[in-house]
C-alpha cells in the first residue's frame, strides 16, 4: 500500500518516540559498522565500502536517528539491471549507462523495527529514483528478507542468465536478485520536494 506524504526530513512516530531518515556523514560510519554487525553478521562489509558509497553518491546515504542515536541505515546508487555488484567490494565509480537505484543495503536494529522507518527510506528510493529518471529499483534479498519484498513489490529478475547466476552465489546460498517499478506516484510528487511512503518496516535486502 501507499501510506500519506513525507517531506524530507520527516519525524516517523511509534514505540513512545520519534525517528528521523537525515543525510549520512562520515561521523556515522562508526555506528553504522556497528549495526552492519548486528543486522548482516555472515555479510560483513568493510568499511571502505561505505566510505566509497558516501563519496560517490551521497544522496543515496541516509541514516535512521531516534534521540540522537542512528538506529538504522539505508544506502543506494545508481546501478545496472541485472549487474549487482560484489559483496564487499568498493565501486570503482558510478556507472555512466545506469538504468535503476540499487538498494546495496537498508538496515534496521531489531527494536526499530515497525516503526515505520523502513517504510520511509523505501518511500525516498522511490522519491529519489524518479527524480533522477530511472523507472526501476533493484536489490540483492537474503533467504530472511526475500518475503518482506515480495509484499512491497519486487519480484525476482530472469534475465540476467549465468552471469547473474554466479554473482548471486558469491553473496551465499539463497540470495535473490529482484527488481520493483518506481511507483509513478513519487514521480509526481517528488516535483514539489515530497516523497511518498511505502508499506511496513522491518527490512533488510543483504
Amino acid at each position: 500500500m501507499t501510506a500519506g506524504l513525507q517531506p524530507e526530513g520527516e519525524r516517523v512516530e511509534g514505540g513512545g518516540a520519534s525517528a528521523v531518515w537525515r543525510a549520512m556523514t562520515a561521523a556515522d560510519l562508526n555506528r553504522i559498522l556497528a549495526i552492519a554487525d548486528i543486522v548482516h553478521p555472515a555479510y560483513p562489509e568493510e568499511r571502505s565500502v561505505f566510505e566509497e558509497r558516501l563519496a560517490l553518491y551521497p544522496a543515496g546515504c541516509r541514516v535512521a536517528e531516534c534521540r540522537g542515536k542512528v538506529i538504522g541505515y539505508g544506502v543506494m546508487h545508481p546501478g545496472r539491471m541485472g549487474v549487482p555488484p560484489p559483496l564487499d567490494t568498493p565501486l570503482g565509480g558510478l556507472p555512466a549507462n545506469a538504468d535503476c537505484l540499487y538498494l546495496h543495503d537498508i538496515a534496521l536494529l531489531p527494536d526499530s523495527r515497525g516503526t515505520g522507518l523502513g517504510t520511509a527510506v523505501l518511500g525516498y528510493a522511490h522519491g529519489l529514483a524518479a527524480r533522477e529518471g530511472w523507472r526501476w529499483l533493484a536489490l540483492t534479498s537474503t533467504p530472511t528478507a526475500r518475503s518482506y519484498w515480495d509484499r512491497v513489490g519486487f519480484t525476482p529478475y530472469l534475465d540476467g542468465g549465468p552471469a547473474l547466476e554466479a554473482k548471486l552465489a558469491s553473496y551465499g546460498g539463497g540470495m535473490s536478485y529482484m527488481t520493483a517499478p518506481v511507483r509513478a506516484q513519487a514521480a509526481s510528487i517528488v516535483s514539489s520536494g515530497l516523497v511518498t511512503t511505502a508499506s511496513k518496516a522491518g527490512l533488510a535486502n543483504r
